[in-house]
């Protein structure tokens, strides 16, 4: 977890995210995302130029290390928690253009995933040697999917749920990411003497 402040939300700036600021953790992981497709677009370069070099296969095995794990958790923790907590958080209201947002980049995150397997596929072969293997537009259509969709997340997703979503929300939020990643909850601060 990043310890530089994250400024991808508006209006969301801690000294560090973490689960205890469950939204901005989200922010922080779209910035995070957004290194990984970097390094793809490096890779092409590199190995037009290099081949499948050491570094290409260095940067191939930290691509699919975060794609396979934190990214599938970034994807569960809005589809599993953020989502539906919007989504009560509307009841008793319209909610049919947050129930249409949340549905849209639910799809959204299939097509990643399915375009993901395709880049992954590539990186495997630059890790056995070959360097021709991944294919440039499969990279950049992945990447530019992956842009657009960060972007309405930190322009309409995430500002309403710190809108809309209550602090204990926020927490009950928080406490389910970490335990996604079989992370311990903090220990609670103690008590502080009465005056």
């Amino acid at each position: 977890m990043p310890d530089a402040p994250s400024a991808g939300l508006a209006g969301l700036v801690a000294p560090s995210a973490s689960f205890e600021v469950p939204l901005e953790m989200l922010s922080a992981c779209h910035g995070r995302v957004q290194a990984q497709c970097d390094t793809l677009r490096r890779l092409l370069p590199h190995l037009a130029a290099n081949g499948a070099d050491r570094a290409a296969q260095e940067a191939a095995t930290a691509v699919m290390r975060y794609f396979d794990t934190a990214a599938v958790h970034h994807h569960a923790d809005e589809e599993t928690d953020l989502f539906p907590a919007l989504l009560e958080a509307m009841a008793g209201s319209d909610a049919v253009c947050l129930r249409e947002m949340t549905q849209a980049l639910a799809s959204e995150h299939r097509e990643l995933e399915r375009r993901w397997r395709l880049v992954r596929q590539g990186l495997q072969d630059v890790l056995a040697g070959n360097a021709a293997a991944l294919a440039a537009a499969t990279v950049q259509d992945f990447i530019g999917l992956y842009a657009s969709h960060i972007e309405r997340e930190e322009k309409e997703l995430l500002p309403m749920a710190q809108r809309l979503l209550s602090d204990a929300e926020l927490e009950r939020i928080g406490l389910a990411m970490r335990t996604r990643r079989g992370l311990a909850a903090p220990a609670a601060a103690p008590p502080s003497p009465s005056a």
